[in-house]
């Protein structure tokens, strides 16, 4: 008799890619929520053009294909969501600390 046992855990249906919904802004943090009711919030430092950007740059975004990404045309930034989960900044954010160590 060839008796196979299943494994109990979790399901293996395919991930699928994170999507936003909604965008907010506030002082400290850049927070999207996702379609599937994830909330991501990130420190807006990471961003050093955003920072810069003026509150009506900021609120000029739009999704960016399907709602992977996030575009503002008016300071030509482009930020993936997958990439905020990751929890990895800008390059431009990442150059700077990089080179503030090195000069400390």
């Amino acid at each position: 008799m060839n008796m196979k046992s299943k494994r109990n855990g979790t399901s293996t249906s395919p991930v699928e890619p994170p999507v936003g919904a909604a965008l907010d802004f506030t002082d400290k943090h850049l927070t999207v929520t996702l379609r599937d009711g994830r909330v991501i919030s990130t420190p807006l430092e990471w961003y050093p053009s955003l920072v810069r950007a003026t509150p009506e740059q900021r609120a000029n975004w739009r999704w960016w294909g399907d709602g992977s990404a996030i575009h503002w045309p008016d300071i030509d930034e482009h930020l993936g969501i997958e990439a905020m989960l990751r929890g990895n900044p800008s390059y431009e954010y990442t150059r700077q600390r990089r080179l503030a160590h090195a000069e400390a």
